[in-house]
């Protein structure tokens, strides 16, 4: 494991020992001279796979079932909020989540087109319009 714990394009020197594209996950880092902290098998994992669903899924808590957009994010507390244009076919969703630190906290308020959800999801129809959809995280302190 190299001593930059993942920070491989932190610095010149960093970058020169790494050697490998800094946007995808390497299989390996070598430990051993003359190539310690080099990067290797890049392409050919599906590492990076799994690092896109850690961050749509996980942190961003969007998670597609069937025709539904289930909504739990994870953000760090310091994260004011993102948006997301998500498309569903032929129709577009546009996603504001922001997170507010004032009460009832751990909530996440859903609403889609002007209407609140019963639900922390999105109810996803293929009807070519553009629809809004604003979600409310409530963080715990």
């Amino acid at each position: 494991m190299s001593s930059t714990g993942g920070n491989h394009a932190k610095s010149q020197d960093a970058i020169a020992t790494y050697k490998v594209e800094p946007y995808v996950m390497a299989a390996d880092v070598y430990a051993v001279a003359p190539h310690t902290g080099r990067g290797g098998w890049t392409w050919y994992t599906g590492s990076a796979g799994w690092m896109y669903r850690l961050i749509v899924e996980s942190l961003l808590g969007l998670r597609l079932e069937v025709d539904r957009l289930h909504v739990t994010p994870c953000l760090p507390s310091h994260w004011p909020g993102f948006k997301v244009h998500y498309r569903y076919r032929e129709t577009v969703y546009h996603i504001t989540i922001t997170q507010t630190h004032a009460g009832n906290a751990g909530k996440i308020a859903v609403v889609v087109d002007g209407i609140e959800q019963e639900r922390q999801e999105i109810p996803l129809v293929d009807d070519h319009q553009e629809h809004t959809v604003e979600v409310a995280v409530f963080a715990r302190s």
